[in-house]
């Protein structure tokens, strides 16, 4: 079976650099951070007190206030990046209605989040436990918590009633998800598939739980540089939020319709670390693998890459297991790749960290700069300083291939690679 090409035509999100794709681009490009104090609730009696949070977005502006009392945040997010992304790509027309000649039955959505609705979860838990144990629960509690349901509310939305589901596997979320819509438009199983992730964790129980695993920054005094990857001090990863979307369709499709076409998405890897619940192989032998399946799925080889945008938390135990798989699938072309973690600016937007780092690749792809990873004061002396961070400062470099790593609790490896359309 001839494997069929997928490409990508439409891009859009909401996140703490930016609530559309310019505003996210000129802010990676000028190495803003994105973290500041904690605006959703009073983080004051908490380790962490800051975090990347979306800013200046009303629901209000998107949704009618009846619709936006049925989603919970992440869904919202969600909703939003894909409007962007399937305006972007054509899929509608001026109306907002289905553009001629998309068949509504061959357009799905892979969707993509870690956690979901659980500021509905606990907002929902709370309200019981303050009550007289009567149980008064909102009748949309369960559809606004569960993790499929963002994919859901974009397929109703738009109509597109071709695959639809979503993909769960912690921060790794958003590639698998990229990774599935892929292959079913290689397979013929569709023509388009909005994918993407989000995800909106901020609030009493995801900062507090992750304080309690010792998993975040509690650089309180200086929020701005607190994510640090590959820094001497980097002391935990910053939470953030948002979303990421993609349109990926198959090429002969895209060029039929002339759709504008930013990148091609040419192969994906998973694997499993096997290891540990929450600390990665301190070999990167699972990264390592994932990256390894992604080149072998692509046909490339290690000295095709030029960019890779890593998983990169900033946090002690994680950073430099990924170096270190890194170098050992890409020898000494390492030294000639532009590698950076851009979260160092967005914070870890958990299960949709892939769907923004996905963006950052394709902006390095089709405008030829490398988003820096930025806040290294002091450069960890275990990392070879021959490796090119690309620290501080964009750079600008024609880059025809870039590759994007994910991982998650559990063990989840997954990579992805974006190249430049021939």
């Amino acid at each position: 079976m001839k494997l069929r090409r997928v490409v990508v035509t439409g891009i859009g999100t909401i996140n703490p650099l930016g609530n559309n794709i310019e505003q996210y681009f000129e802010n990676l490009e000028k190495g803003v951070s994105g973290a500041t104090p904690i605006t959703h609730f009073d983080a004051s009696k908490f380790k962490t007190q800051f975090a990347c949070e979306v800013k200046g977005f009303d629901p209000n502006e998107h949704f009618d206030r009846k619709e936006a009392r049925k989603y919970d945040r992440f869904t919202q997010f969600a909703l939003v990046a894909a409007k962007q992304a399937v305006q972007d790509a054509g899929l509608t027309d001026a109306e907002e209605g289905i553009a001629e000649g998309i068949d509504k039955d061959r357009v799905g959505v892979v969707w993509a989040s870690g956690i979901g609705g659980i500021e509905t979860f606990f907002n929902e838990v709370t309200n019981f436990a303050k009550g007289d144990g009567t149980p008064k629960y909102n009748p949309f509690f369960i559809p606004k918590m569960i993790a499929d349901i963002a994919a859901g509310h974009i397929s109703m939305k738009y109509g597109f009633r071709g695959p639809n589901y979503c993909t769960v596997s912690a921060c790794s979320s958003s590639n698998h998800a990229f990774i599935d819509a892929l292959n079913l438009i290689r397979w013929g199983k569709a023509d388009i598939i909005v994918s993407g992730g989000s995800e909106a964790a901020v609030n009493p129980a995801g900062i507090g739980g992750f304080n309690a695993m010792q998993a975040l920054s509690t650089r309180n005094d200086d929020p701005a540089t607190a994510s640090r990857p590959y820094d001497t001090g980097r002391d935990g990863f910053v939470m953030g939020e948002g979303a990421g979307a993609l349109v990926l369709e198959e090429y002969e499709h895209a060029k039929a319709r002339g759709a504008k076409i930013y990148a091609e998405v040419v192969g994906g890897g998973m694997s499993a670390d096997a290891y540990h619940l929450t600390a990665p192989d301190p070999q990167g032998a699972g990264a390592a693998r994932a990256m390894q399946e992604a080149l072998k799925d692509a046909g490339l080889k290690p000295e095709d890459v030029d960019y890779i945008n890593t998983h990169g938390t900033s946090t002690p135990a994680g950073d430099i297991p990924e170096l270190t798989g890194i170098q050992s699938v890409f020898g000494d072309h390492i030294y000639k790749v532009n590698i950076s973690s851009t979260k160092s600016m967005t914070g870890h937007l958990l299960g949709g960290a892939a769907a923004v780092e996905a963006l950052a690749c394709i902006m390095a792809i089709d405008r030829g700069i490398v988003p820096p990873t930025i806040n290294v004061t002091e450069r960890d002396p275990q990392i070879d300083e021959r490796i090119n961070l690309t620290l501080g400062t964009a750079q600008k470099r024609d880059i025809d291939c870039a590759l994007s790593n994910t991982f998650g609790f559990g063990g989840h490896n997954s990579t992805v690679i974006f190249k430049k359309v021939q």
